[in-house]
């Protein structure tokens, strides 16, 4: 039997939704262990002078929950 932890990320990026993804795996791996799966929830971007400036993914994460 296992149990999971489960957390919302918010990972960005200048160049695709897919590096922002990238980055919110990225970041949370040093420091969560065990990662199991990612399911981006949400995309959206972020507009300046008309223009993207950023590309924003909000990420559920799932790691294994470790005991005492």
């Amino acid at each position: 039997m296992s149990v999971y932890n489960v957390i919302e990320l918010i990972g960005t990026s200048d160049e695709s939704w897919e590096r922002a993804t990238q980055n919110a795996i990225a970041e949370a791996s040093k420091t969560l262990r065990d990662l199991r799966v990612a399911e981006v929830i949400e995309q959206d971007v972020v507009i300046e002078g008309g223009v993207i400036s950023a590309y924003r993914t909000k990420v559920r994460l799932s790691f294994k929950h470790e005991s005492g």
